[in-house]
């Protein structure tokens, strides 16, 4: 089963899952943004830890559009979504290791 990497084309950890997941397709959110069954989907599975807070974008945010929803503010700026979120069928795994890689892996 072939696995989408939903992440930024310039983003090196999205670079690392395409490379080591040879058959995997990219979306890239800036460009195509992501779907919105995926987005409800990943949110609910992974709650607030889909937002990456570490982001030069977070930081630029204040503090009143930090509070705000984290589908919304995904929806606004792409950014912010942690990376890579990777989908298997029905299945999504959010960010790349070892440990991911085996899992997505294993899911295939």
């Amino acid at each position: 089963m072939a696995a989408i990497v939903y992440g930024l084309k310039n983003c090196d950890t999205c670079r690392k899952a395409l490379k080591a997941l040879r058959d995997a397709t990219l979306t890239d959110v800036r460009a195509e943004s992501l779907p919105e069954a995926v987005l409800a989907q990943a949110h609910k599975q992974f709650g607030d830890a889909l937002l990456n807070t570490r982001s030069t974008t977070w930081r630029g945010l204040s503090e009143e559009e930090r509070s705000g929803d984290p589908i919304t503010l995904i929806r606004q700026h792409p950014a912010l979504m942690k990376r890579p979120l990777i989908s298997v069928g029905e299945t999504l795994f959010l960010s790349w290791n070892k440990e991911i890689e085996a899992q997505v892996k294993a899911s295939r």
